[in-house]
């Protein structure tokens, strides 16, 4: 003789059944809500550094342009000019009469040292268009690539709407020796840069549009900050 099934049982069977097809459009459910949600729908602070640090406006590289051969006095007294001055790496002789253009007197000849051809020369990057044109008796500016950014933090998102405004802590990364003695690692940078958001998700804003700072000019006006 067997022993039947207890009623708790029996009443539980139809239950089961019934809840297995709930469980398997529930989770087809949070499936599809998952697939839908794009990671840029939401605007974190691990989203904002990302785009931050992948745009063409931060990984562009801080140039130094230096000018040799007859410079103004004000130009050679610079505080660049003074730094290259203390590591040796350019000399310039004084001039009692200036090109014209150039005044007032003294003007200096600018050019580098022995020292200054070994390590500036090999930076030289000919590709760089100058910001002033070279003329027959003037070369024009040099340029070199010295320094490139780094994102330190996210220090606070603003968000309304489709707009936000990101405020993040960056520095100076120096890449060569140039770079080492101009730019200080230790001195940090704020800037406040616009987001906005898409059908596809959060952009960081890269030109000018209402309401919100672009990157580049964002960087222009970045406010010193303590580390």
């Amino acid at each position: 003789m067997g022993i039947s099934p207890s009623p708790a049982k029996i009443l539980s069977q139809p239950f089961i059944k019934l809840m297995q097809p709930a469980k398997t459009l529930l989770l087809a459910i949070l499936l599809s809500v998952g697939l839908a949600c794009s990671p840029r729908d939401f605007l974190t602070r691990r989203l904002a550094a990302d785009l931050i640090v992948a745009s063409d406006a931060f990984k562009a590289p801080q140039i130094f342009w230096l000018r040799t051969g007859i410079v103004s006095n004000k130009d050679f007294s610079s505080p660049d000019s003074l730094v290259l001055q203390r590591r040796g790496w350019i000399i310039g002789t004084e001039q009692k009469k200036c090109p014209a253009g150039i005044d007032p007197p003294p003007c200096w000849d600018v050019q580098l040292s022995p020292l200054g051809v070994d390590t500036i020369r090999p930076l030289i990057t000919s590709t760089l268009t100058p910001p002033v044109p070279a003329t027959e008796t003037d070369i024009g500016p040099i340029g070199m690539q010295v320094a490139r950014r780094e994102l330190v933090n996210i220090s606070g998102i603003s968000k309304a709407g489709n707009f936000a405004d990101v405020e993040f802590i960056w520095r100076w990364v120096s890449i060569n020796q140039v770079g080492a003695a101009l730019y200080d690692s230790g001195v940090h940078y704020r800037s406040t840069v616009g987001f906005r958001g898409y059908d596809d998700g959060w952009r960081v804003v890269e030109q000018s549009i209402p309401s919100n700072q672009p990157l580049d000019e964002a960087l222009r006006n970045a406010q010193p900050a303590s580390p």
